[in-house]
């Protein structure tokens, strides 16, 4: 299946906060949308990766997902190396996006930066045709995105555009409460750790006002950009 948009995310989770909105947006549209997790998120403080299997795809289903797919990558370890790029160099290949959103150029946690650049170079890498990488036996053809953009995660990074997706935002929490095991849920007993705080979740909706404040509307996500961004016209500017 050829996706418009393929989401690149290092945890479950990660393409929830970051970009869901946008997700969903683009869905509404007709746009054919998947998510690639790198993680299972294995090392997170509460729930299992057996937990987080369930929310991602509970998620998927609020979200309206294409495809989503785990490279069970190791949480905290993997590396931006070979082995990784080839594994998400065929998953570039197997969708063929024309835009890619990813993980943050840096951020609170270190995986998330080290996630954005393993991204990027995959990215490049994916539509040199000497690359040679296969899927069920079948060889696959040089794919390059048109564009990559790199969501905004914990760490406030100003943004070169800036969604507007005030009429999503309800889906955008309801994917993100998806991971009941992570974030503030009183239903539910954990430890205490950074997420689960009701404050962090409510700096998620005001980084989302923040945004929208910016462009106008009630709410947005940000989106930065390794490149210049062009449009057609400067109508198409707000």
């Amino acid at each position: 299946m050829k996706l418009d948009i393929l989401v690149l995310a290092v945890h479950p989770d990660d393409a929830e906060l970051g970009c869901s909105g946008t997700i969903v947006k683009h869905i509404a549209q007709g746009r054919k949308v998947g998510i690639i997790d790198f993680t299972r998120g294995e090392l997170g403080t509460r729930g299992t990766a057996e937990t987080r299997d369930l929310e991602a795809a509970e998620s998927a289903k609020i979200l309206g997902l294409h495809a989503r797919e785990n490279l069970r990558f190791r949480d905290g370890f993997f590396q931006n190396d070979e082995y990784h790029q080839l594994e998400i160099i065929r998953m570039i290949r197997k969708y063929q996006p024309e835009i890619i959103l990813t993980n943050a150029l840096h951020d609170r946690h270190p995986d998330h930066g080290r996630a954005g650049d393993l991204s990027n170079d995959a990215c490049f890498l994916s539509g040199l045709a000497k690359i040679s990488t296969e899927v069920d036996g079948a060889e696959q053809k040089p794919w390059r995105p048109a564009m990559v953009l790199q969501y905004i995660q914990d760490r406030y990074i100003k943004p070169d555009i800036i969604v507007d997706i005030t009429d999503h935002m309800d889906a955008k929490i309801a994917s993100i409460k998806a991971f009941k095991t992570q974030f503030f849920n009183p239903e539910l007993d954990g430890p205490d750790t950074y997420i689960s705080s009701p404050d962090f979740f409510e700096s998620v909706i005001g980084r989302a006002r923040e945004f929208g404040k910016s462009i106008g509307a009630t709410y947005g996500e940000g989106f930065t950009s390794r490149k210049l961004l062009g449009v057609d016209d400067l109508f198409n500017l707000r």
